[in-house]
């Protein structure tokens, strides 16, 4: 019996501003555990989405042999979803209780399939995944965002596909389900791609494909034995690299001395003839000769740079053309002491347990990482202080307006491009400026002009956090959502070393430990069993 395959022959796709996101690729996906890498807009999500069948290629052929199972990486519930939906078991659920009913319709049976104990399943993997106080009716819209994420997965596991296909499914988790997470897809007995950014997951995939400018390349190892690999190839093509720029600078000095001494040979045949009052039919065959090797040096030097500007553009076409990310400093005043929150015996909306309850005041200079397990209200809390959501009981103060990054971008119209939001969130910055800012986060012309619900997960990230930081006036209580999501190492770099020379009052929801460890926090808010609790980070 043959194996389960996906296969990319020669594939292409152009968006529809007429860019080129990749062409002629190659590839064979088989029962392997397989990591796709690369960075924020290469076009990973879009190589995902055609492997699965959701996206057609401009360009050459996809194939599947097998059932592909496709889990993407913004989950966005529609209104009036329920878990059920969420985990993508609402229609054989259906089925299966119209056949309960007395249905004999063949579509329902069709439905169901060997799948006789969807119910039991789903509520099995509820409870052992911590999730057990939701049921298949339970609404989406009282979800965290990790917990709808692992939801989703959970339906992703239960779906028996021949392959998964998993965009980013470690966001929003916390720590223990991202081990779950890791534990679970090391379990699995199938095809698996996982798309991320997550080291230590990438770290348990047989091997890890990569998506740059230079292609699709494939590693035989783990992410630690593709970054070893990568750091050594970048290495060999810069070295080379500069090996055909040495050449060519002593090619061209040697060039530059055969033409200085025909010059001169030319400059003495002259004088020579001159001084030797010669006939002028002798003196013009010379000149005839001499000019007819001047133009052969010529044409041999022209055929000799060609060639040599050649193999340097072949040696630069081996390293790779990533623009490095800058994020301008904030122009944000130190702050002072003053308060710019203050929560007294406050009772967050939508929370069960010890952190309904909370107490917390805010100076402009602290620096605050919130921590906690999924649902434990960290989202929450965040939504009360910027004034999306009411307390349900308590006192409120909120002096200075919190400028809030949620999880799923809401502040990001996507609709609208790039350009036209960051305008109109900074009025007086002058059109070049705001441009410049954007390039340096690595949106260029062409993205920045479409909307931005047609870029890349790391993109849109990108644009919503320029929204948020380069506002006019700019935000003294900076509120961030898992800010380090669907970002490339590069560019939460980037953001870290911004989050440092900010300023204002911040405070910031993670699960990324080495993410937080790096933003020079001051205080640390842990959503725990006996409540919120609160030390020095």
């Amino acid at each position: 019996m043959t194996q389960p395959c996906l296969a990319l022959e020669g594939v292409s796709y152009v968006l529809p501003d007429g860019r080129t996101l990749f062409s002629d690729i190659s590839e064979q996906f088989d029962q392997r555990a397989t990591g796709l890498v690369g960075r924020n807009g290469a076009g990973k999500t879009v190589l995902a989405r055609m492997l699965a069948g959701q996206v057609q290629p401009t360009g050459g052929r996809c194939t599947r042999s097998g059932s592909v199972y496709y889990l993407a990486q913004q989950v966005s519930p529609a209104p009036g979803a329920t878990v059920a939906r969420l985990a993508g078991m609402q229609a054989t659920l259906d089925a299966l209780e119209r056949i309960e009913a007395g249905s004999s319709a063949p579509e329902d049976f069709d439905a169901v399939g060997e799948r006789w104990d969807v119910r039991l399943r789903l509520r099995d993997e509820l409870a052992r995944n911590g999730l057990g106080h939701l049921d298949a009716a339970t609404p989406a819209s009282a979800l965290s965002g990790g917990e709808a994420m692992r939801v989703t997965l959970i339906g992703a596991l239960l779906s028996d596909a021949d392959f998964l296909i998993l965009d980013e499914p470690s966001n929003h988790l916390d720590r223990p389900n991202r081990q779950a997470l890791v534990d679970q897809l090391q379990r699995w007995p199938r095809g698996l791609l996982v798309v991320s950014h997550d080291r230590q997951l990438l770290d348990t995939m047989t091997r890890i494909v990569e998506l740059s400018s230079l292609g699709l390349r494939s590693y035989g190892g783990n992410y630690a034995f593709y970054a070893q690999c990568k750091e050594r190839e970048r290495q060999t093509a810069i070295q080379q690299l500069e090996q055909r720029k040495l050449e060519r600078r002593r090619e061209e000095q040697s060039l530059r001395e055969q033409r200085e001494r025909l010059e001169r040979r030319q400059a003495r045949g002259n004088r020579h003839g001159q001084d030797a009052n010669q006939a002028r039919i002798l003196l013009g065959r010379q000149k005839e000769r001499s000019e007819s090797s001047a133009g052969k040096l010529r044409q041999q030097h022209a055929e000799t740079r060609l060639e040599l500007a050649e193999r340097v553009r072949e040696a630069a076409q081996r390293v790779e053309h990533d623009l490095a990310i800058v994020v301008h400093e904030l122009p944000v005043a130190l702050a002072s002491q003053k308060r710019v929150a203050e929560l007294e015996a406050v009772a967050l909306p939508l929370v069960q347990g010890a952190t309904r309850q909370i107490d917390l005041t805010l100076t402009g200079q602290q620096r605050v990482g919130v921590i906690g397990p999924n649902g434990s209200g960290k989202s929450t809390l965040l939504k009360v202080l910027a004034r999306q959501l009411p307390p349900v009981a308590g006192t409120c103060k909120l002096p200075v307006p919190g400028i809030y990054l949620d999880q799923r971008l809401a502040n990001l119209d996507p609709r609208r491009t790039v350009l036209e939001q960051m305008l109109a969130a900074n009025p007086t910055a002058g059109e070049g400026d705001l441009r410049m800012r954007l390039a340096h986060l690595g949106l260029d012309s062409g993205k920045i002009a479409v909307p931005g619900g047609s870029l890349s997960g790391g993109e849109r990230l990108k644009a919503a956090l320029a929204c948020v930081l380069y506002a006019d006036p700019p935000p003294q209580l900076l509120l961030l959502d898992e800010p380090s999501n669907h970002l490339d190492l590069p560019s939460v770099q980037a953001l870290e070393a911004m989050l440092r020379g900010y300023r204002g009052a911040l405070v910031v929801v993670s699960h990324d430990d080495a993410f937080m460890d790096n933003l020079g926090l001051t205080d640390r808010l842990v959503a725990t069993e006996q409540g919120w609790l609160t030390a020095p980070w």
